[in-house]
């Protein structure tokens, strides 16, 4: 039996941007319980590029400790299913679906497999499969966060730190959806647009330091985890609470000492660690979300497989609005 290659990019070692590679491997076969799927659109994230260096050094417990386990990395994914194993019975071959493979990568190829109960379903119809696979970091991130750890409720005072990214961009509309009241923080430049999807009041730092202001929060969702949980305590509410996705050293020392010692609390969540079926019933909520138009992605730039090295360099820059997408098939 031939067997079948497709295009991947690949990166055998940690590193920069040039230790991704464009080659030709072997297409995947699905297991009796996986599903094929022909890539359309995939994406760019500070999570990626952060995978793919390997820092902080502490995440190579779950990444591979001298190099990459999964060589084809690229966690999100929006295609069409070109094959299926003998027992699935979710779906069918054409069906059109969106998904995440988290730690397993995998996205930055033609094909890729995943199982039928893993972080799958099928595409809104209203969404094209770029804008498909834009939404699923941010706002899977986000919601993670602002429902699942916190319970975010209607009136409640929101600060949003680093609201003009793929997380923030996202988390400004589910904590509006929620009945928040939200402040984006954002530069000059993406003031108009952070008030655009939803905003009540939008800070530009390059000219105010939020936290140096008076005004009090009930939650600080620091996205980009520049601002840290010392700076924020004097924008908390009594009980207020400092979110951040960024893993550090000083994230998990402020979530440990602030449970101990303070009631103003510090929560650092790896939601890309959290059980499936969790992952997944929060991505079928996100789903009916974008069906109903409440939530909306925001999309910075659009490259093709060969450039995704190219759009590594982009996002680490730390300028980029929104989502930055891979067009594996132009739509």
């Amino acid at each position: 039996m031939t067997t079948q290659k497709m295009n991947a990019i690949i990166s055998t070692a940690y590193g920069d941007a040039d230790v991704l590679q464009l080659n030709q491997v072997e297409k995947p076969v699905p297991k009796s319980d996986e599903v094929l799927i022909k890539v359309h659109a995939t994406s760019v994230t500070n999570a990626h590029t952060a995978m793919r260096t390997g820092y902080p050094l502490f995440s190579r417990l779950f990444m591979g400790i001298l190099k990459p386990k999964m060589q084809i990395s690229g966690t999100d994914f929006s295609g069409e299913i070109a094959a299926i194993g003998k027992d699935v019975r979710k779906y069918q071959v054409g069906d059109l679906v969106f998904g995440s493979t988290d730690l397993n990568g995998g996205s930055y190829a033609e094909y890729l497999t995943i199982m039928e109960n893993d972080v799958l379903t099928l595409k809104p119809d209203n969404y094209t499969h770029a804008q498909a696979t834009a939404i699923i970091d941010g706002a899977s991130t986000a919601y993670a966060f602002l429902k699942n750890a916190i319970d975010l409720r209607s009136g409640q005072k929101i600060l949003i730190n680093g609201a003009s990214g793929s997380i923030g961009t996202a988390a400004v509309q589910i904590a509006k959806y929620f009945g928040a009241e939200v402040t984006g923080v954002c530069s000059t430049s993406n003031v108009s647009m952070v008030k655009t999807i939803g905003a009540d009041h939008v800070i530009d730092y390059v000219k105010t330091d939020f936290t140096k202001e008076d005004k009090k929060y009930d939650i600080i969702f620091d996205t980009v985890g520049t601002s840290g949980f010392k700076k924020c305590k004097s924008v908390l509410t009594k009980n207020g609470i400092y979110l951040t996705p960024v893993l550090t050293i000083r994230s998990l020392t402020d979530m440990l000492l602030s449970t101990l010692f303070s009631a103003r609390k510090a929560l650092f969540m790896a939601s890309g660690l959290r059980d499936i079926k969790t992952k997944s019933r929060e991505f079928k909520t996100l789903k009916k979300l974008m069906e109903n138009d409440s939530l909306n992605p925001v999309i910075d730039r659009y490259y093709k497989l060969p450039q995704v090295p190219e759009a590594h360099r982009y996002v680490e820059k730390g300028h980029k609005k929104g989502n930055v997408v891979i067009n594996i098939i132009e739509e």
